[in-house]
């Protein structure tokens, strides 16, 4: 299960851009929350630590414990914009939900047993098409990551979600259809379209 993450906030009693800039020169990221039936609420976090919570890896399918005047509010984060020069966080968002809320949330896909896959000691090579999956779960038991055995599989196969064990108590969003989550790519082709390259490049040489 995801781990769940704690975030100190204060409540913000202005609004407008020139009180978030104000807000962001002494190091804070104005935010709100919002969702479940209740008024959205502006509050202001901590930079450095929503940043340290970025760089976990897994901000965006935990659940935030966000503590606003000494009240914990669970929440799912869905969006952090960012500065687009200097990466800096500007603003977030973050959903209210329920201890047991189903909720959507993007899962990263973990590949495992490449050894024990004939294709890739063949020389092919997996290429990912989803690096991630949309799962419907419960709030309580967001998995961490959902993965993918690569066991059997051959050069040219496809790794469709139908062939993949989710995690319990999970589905997918997309529903309708066995999209594909990765296939096993011959590396002949790849040198076929690479030799293609090169000679049309020293074609072009010549004629000069």
């Amino acid at each position: 299960m995801s781990e769940q993450l704690t975030l100190s906030a204060e409540a913000r009693d202005r609004a407008g851009k020139g009180a978030s800039r104000a807000l962001r020169r002494e190091g804070r990221v104005p935010a709100v929350i919002y969702g479940n039936n209740e008024e959205p609420q502006s509050i202001h976090v901590e930079e450095k630590l929503l940043s340290k919570l970025l760089g976990t890896g897994h901000f965006f399918n935990s659940v935030v414990m966000v503590e606003v005047n000494g009240k914990a509010v669970r929440t799912l984060p869905k969006d952090v914009a960012f500065h687009p020069v200097t990466d800096r966080p500007l603003h977030a968002d973050f959903l209210r939900v329920s201890e047991h809320a189903t909720v959507n949330v993007n899962v990263p896909v973990r590949f495992e047993n490449e050894d024990a896959a004939p294709g890739l000691k063949k020389g092919g090579v997996l290429n990912v098409v989803r690096h991630d999956v949309e799962l419907i779960v419960d709030a309580a038991n967001i998995p961490e990551d959902v993965v993918v055995d690569l066991k059997g599989f051959e050069v040219g196969d496809s790794i469709h979600i139908s062939s993949v064990t989710l995690p319990k108590g999970a589905k997918t969003a997309i529903d309708d259809r066995d999209f594909t989550i990765a296939t096993i790519v011959a590396p002949s082709a790849l040198k076929s379209s690479e030799g293609d390259t090169t000679k049309e490049g020293e074609g072009e040489a010549e004629a000069e």
